[in-house]
């Protein structure tokens, strides 16, 4: 009697549609990866489509330094006058903040303001100069100071900002200057009188080449966040199967070993240790990757290890405990937590004051903003930015305090329970090494 060998591969294909069949089986993952897919499409755009729309308060450091001049007998201060022109205006999105120079560069080291606008010593005295007869003579000038260590696209804002009012200034200053020439001026003098002020744009805190104009400092620290978010991945994958509570797979290689008799509090502690010095090993391969591979520009070495260890912990404790929480969803959970909520709100790509009020929220206590004001505080401003490094310092402290004792409550609670993660106790193998074979 012949047998058929395609018998085994018909069942298979048999057993597929009737499992494609099966509402159950594609429902639920097809409904989560639709709402999920329409979620990420509405946080990661909502916040960057028109910035310049939701600008609002955006600090700009304005100066001036005019010391007057005599001008037709009455004395003068066109600097003076620009300023208040400037502060008077209502316009919400640039929040003017009037300084002296020398508190204008600190705080564009210290990452206080986007730019500045700079009216120099002798502005009044070089505009009146341009009534003389001179054949040439020399133009006023107003300096806009760049700051792309606060992000280029803020950077980019506070400049445009800053031009504007300077031009503004510069097109008031010529009406008035066309005014008291009359017709007796040539039609060279004319065009110069209209336009009279010069605007310079100068870096105001210079950074390296090798530092993405402003952008290396986002991208370390997502590489911290994804080494920490993954690295929890993995650890949470490979001690389930070490411990037999799931499978091991390697293509087609299937393997299960006995379940060991561990309380999910214990697992979580174990898994915690191990991400814990993870987080040494991946953060020194980061660094060593992007400065000494890469040639990123970046200072205070010991104090950057430091902190990207403890960002990477605390990130992958966070993931830990949410898998302790809510279990195979944990995953889900984390993602949206360190990275579909995180990026948006981090203000780095796109400044906070150029976001809605719903991703400011968020960066009041999403991780990515405060890991990523501490890197660019290390990377660009002498670690001296203000606020920003002992408010990440805080944030990786409280956020770490937080996964493990919410860890700890969640998975004694759960044992406590009997919540067993195989179910019955019938189900737990007797005590058996870790290592043992399937």
């Amino acid at each position: 009697m012949p047998t058929s060998h395609h018998a085994p591969r018909h069942v298979d294909a048999l057993r597929a549609v009737h499992v494609l069949r099966e509402p159950k089986t594609w429902a639920l993952p097809t409904a989560v990866v639709a709402v999920v897919a329409l979620l990420l499409s509405l946080l990661y755009m909502g916040g960057i489509l028109n910035p310049q729309a939701d600008l609002s308060n955006l600090p700009v450091a304005l100066v001036s330094s005019d010391e007057g001049a005599s001008v037709a007998g009455q004395d003068t201060n066109a600097g003076e006058q620009i300023v208040q022109a400037i502060t008077a205006d209502a316009d919400p999105s640039v929040d003017w903040r009037v300084m002296t120079a020398d508190e204008a560069r600190d705080a564009l080291a210290r990452d206080e303001v986007f730019g500045a606008l700079e009216i120099p010593a002798d502005f009044t005295a070089t505009l009146a100069a341009l009534g003389t007869s001179s054949a040439d003579p020399a133009r006023p000038t107003i300096t806009v100071l760049t700051n792309q260590g606060a992000g280029s696209l803020g950077s980019s804002f506070a400049s445009t900002a800053a031009q504007t009012a300077a031009h503004a200034a510069s097109a008031q200053i010529g009406q008035q200057l066309t005014a008291q020439s009359g017709t007796s001026a040539t039609a060279a003098a004319a065009l110069l009188l209209a336009d009279p002020v010069s605007v310079v744009v100068e870096p105001g805190h210079q950074l390296g080449a090798h530092s993405g104009a402003g952008l290396s400092a986002f991208y370390f620290t997502l590489l911290l966040v994804l080494a920490g978010f993954i690295g929890a991945t993995v650890v949470n994958t490979a001690v389930d199967g070490a411990l037999g509570y799931a499978d091991t797979e390697y293509g087609p290689f299937h393997s299960r070993r006995p379940a060991a008799p561990i309380s999910r509090a214990q697992t979580f502690l174990v898994k915690s240790a191990i991400s814990v010095v993870l987080a040494l090993v991946t953060s020194a391969i980061v660094m060593f990757a992007t400065i000494t591979l890469l040639g990123m520009d970046a200072g205070h070495l010991p104090l950057l290890y430091a902190f990207s260890v403890c960002a990477s912990a605390a990130v992958a404790l966070g993931v830990h405990a949410i898998n302790v929480v809510f279990g195979s969803l944990g995953q889900l959970v984390s993602m949206f937590v360190f990275i579909v909520l995180a990026l948006p709100s981090s203000g780095a790509t796109v400044p906070l004051e150029a976001l809605p009020s719903f991703y400011r929220f968020l960066a009041t206590f999403e991780p990515m903003r405060q890991l990523s004001d501490g890197v660019r505080s290390i990377l660009y401003f002498d670690a001296q930015a203000t606020g920003a490094l002992p408010r990440g310092w805080s944030m990786i402290a409280l956020g770490a305090a937080l996964a493990l004792v919410g860890g700890i409550v969640a998975a004694r609670f759960y044992d406590r329970r009997g919540l067993r993660r195989l179910g019955h106790p019938a189900t737990v193998s007797a005590p058996v090494a870790v290592g043992a074979a399937a």
